[in-house]
């Protein structure tokens, strides 16, 4: 299966709401609320059940992809995962282009609350130039792909000096179908305190958008900084695909 093939298949699937429209309908100020609230937000639905199978099924296409990691060779779990190539396959490309303006717009809040003198352009493209002129040229989405026993450690996806901070991960299998446990996780780190861990609930084509580093929490004494990191528990059986959305380019 080649990115023509994948983009016949999800286009198929489609009646008259593109990935563009079905991102832009979406409420952004509950969105933006609850990214404020806890770091996270439930997106259900962002892609079909034929787009999540198109997209699965692309895992063995070398062609889409620019490397393939075994996490257990680097300590960082068990399991693989594949960045793909440009350029992107549909509905991937869409989907990035179309989320990327409303979450700049969120990131834009979080810089001015923790008082840092940074300005994300209004399109993607924007910023990627930005990545690309300090050598981050490396496309970053990925496909990771979990078996029972694998899972994924607690990480940030960090790649270089520029950083959005925030990205998507969207879940290609369903639970209970597909696979048992493999629950996307995140925790959060205070400072002075113990870390809270929470585990986000996804269906197949639900997204979830969280923070890559760093997120504005309130305090008594204005805004502060709190860690997040994010991972994923131990798949008891079957097999788990998800579609790792990541705005910023690799060094």
């Amino acid at each position: 299966m080649n990115a023509d093939q994948i983009e016949a298949d999800t286009v198929s699937s489609q009646t008259d709401e593109t990935p563009i429209r079905q991102v832009d309908r979406r409420d952004w100020a509950a969105l933006a609320a609850s990214l404020d609230a806890s770091g996270h937000a439930l997106l259900p639905g962002v892609l079909s059940p034929a787009q999540c199978e198109a997209l699965a099924r692309g895992y063995d296409d070398e062609a889409l992809y620019r490397s393939r990691v075994v996490m257990a060779r680097h300590g960082f779990g068990r399991g693989e995962y594949r960045y793909f190539r440009y350029p992107l396959p549909s509905p991937l490309h869409e989907l990035r282009e179309a989320f990327y303006p409303h979450l700049a717009r969120i990131a834009q809040g979080w810089n001015e609350k923790l008082g840092q003198d940074l300005e994300y352009p209004p399109t993607l493209q924007g910023f990627l130039d930005r990545c690309h002129a300090a050598g981050q040229t490396r496309p970053t989405p990925l496909l990771l792909r979990y078996r029972a026993g694998d899972y994924n450690c607690l990480h940030q996806d960090l790649y270089g000096e520029h950083v959005f901070p925030l990205q998507l991960a969207i879940l290609l299998s369903e639970p209970g179908r597909d696979f048992e446990g493999g629950e996307f996780v995140l925790t959060e780190q205070r400072p002075r305190m113990q870390s809270r861990v929470e585990v986000v609930p996804l269906r197949q084509g639900d997204a979830v958008v969280f923070a890559v580093n760093q997120r504005p929490v309130r305090g008594a004494r204005g805004y502060y900084r709190v860690t997040m990191r994010h991972g994923v528990s131990r798949l008891r059986a079957g097999e788990r695909h998800t579609l790792g959305v990541i705005f910023h380019d690799a060094t």
